[in-house]
């Protein structure tokens, strides 16, 4: 099977719910939450894509760089590649339930361990997390992000997480409003500072805020004890009109990285994205909408293709702006 074997597939299992855009701008999709798409206009999502398309590489080819290393450590972990997978879940509401949630996240850790990586595993309404949960226990590897539910639920949801075998845990703070979880009758709400410094002494696992669009919340994270950060609008999927998250990057990652774990998200879709988000200050990148193409084009195989065609990307992008490993990633790569 190759890439555009596993597209052409999941362009067929998606049909109604995601076009496959031959390029992912995020605007015939506005308005699809649940769904694929960003809230309202769609505007945050599109935010993200065009940030990243205003950034420009130098291009250098006359030195030696000609193999990079494109490894990175994480949470105790040797990957292959500086890019894991975001929490995708929610199958049952946002892909009409045309894959089971079990089978959904499966998908996403083998995929991710047989390519050298790993992924994240979500939250949501009903059962969902059960689900995730016995695939985590199943497959061995994974973090697991838990909606920003009330104290008490989040502590007893990584105490299941621990069990399960997690190498770490996450509280998307960003899903405060998420449609899904409060139309379902759920409680999700903002995390104080307070709430957030108890959920980090409750765990000895290594805790992430995903959410983060501020420096003065990335850095209110790291003080309450946070091991690491995303910078993410959660895809452009619960609040219309925020700056794409490649914008915002370089003022966070320059006040807290030599605290905690810089990571980030936000309209990844190749290589070179990668290596523009690591370039501003990011360890690692998480992708979300292209691993569920993967899953739903080819399973766990679709989802390995995914991180080895952003390996190779990326390997050439370095190769092209003289870059010979992830940690030497900076500024100077960039036509700023």
């Amino acid at each position: 099977m190759k890439w555009d074997e596993v597209l052409g597939n999941a362009r067929e299992a998606l049909r109604g719910i995601c076009h496959l855009c031959p390029i992912c701008d995020m605007k015939a999709c506005a308005g699809k939450v649940p769904g694929i798409g960003g809230i309202g206009t769609g505007g945050s999502a599109k935010n993200n894509y065009e940030a990243l398309r205003e950034i420009k590489f130098r291009m250098k080819a006359i030195h030696e760089v000609d193999k990079p290393d494109i490894g990175v450590e994480l949470f105790g972990q040797k990957l292959a590649l500086p890019v894991i997978g975001a929490a995708v879940a929610g199958a049952r509401v946002n892909f009409s339930g045309r894959i089971e949630e079990k089978e959904f996240a499966k998908a996403q850790l083998e995929g991710a361990l047989d390519a050298g990586t790993i992924a994240m595993i979500g939250d949501g309404p009903g059962d969902l997390y059960e689900n995730t949960i016995d695939a985590l226990t199943e497959v061995g590897k994974g973090i697991v992000i838990i909606k920003p539910r009330k104290l008490d639920e989040i502590i007893r949801r990584i105490r299941i997480a621990e069990e399960a075998g997690a190498l770490a845990v996450g509280i998307d703070v960003d899903a405060a409003g998420l449609v899904n979880m409060r139309k379902s009758g759920e409680y999700v709400g903002p995390i104080s500072c307070k709430v957030l410094e108890e959920i980090c002494s409750k765990t000895a696992l290594p805790v992430i805020v995903k959410g983060i669009m501020t420096e003065e919340e990335a850095v209110a994270a790291c003080n309450a004890g946070a091991d690491a950060i995303v910078v993410s609008n959660h895809g452009g999927r619960v609040l219309d009109d925020l700056p794409g998250t490649v914008s915002v990057l370089p003022k966070i990652a320059s006040k807290i990285k030599d605290r905690c774990v810089v990571l980030a998200d936000g309209g990844v879709r190749s290589g070179s994205d990668v290596l523009k988000f690591l370039a501003l200050g990011a360890r690692a990148v998480l992708v979300g909408r292209p691993v569920v193409w993967g899953a739903f084009g080819g399973g766990r195989d679709g989802v390995r293709l995914l991180y080895e065609k952003l390996a190779d990307e990326l390997s050439v992008a370095m190769i092209l702006t003289s870059c010979q490993s992830v940690a030497e990633a900076s500024t100077d790569l960039l036509a700023l």
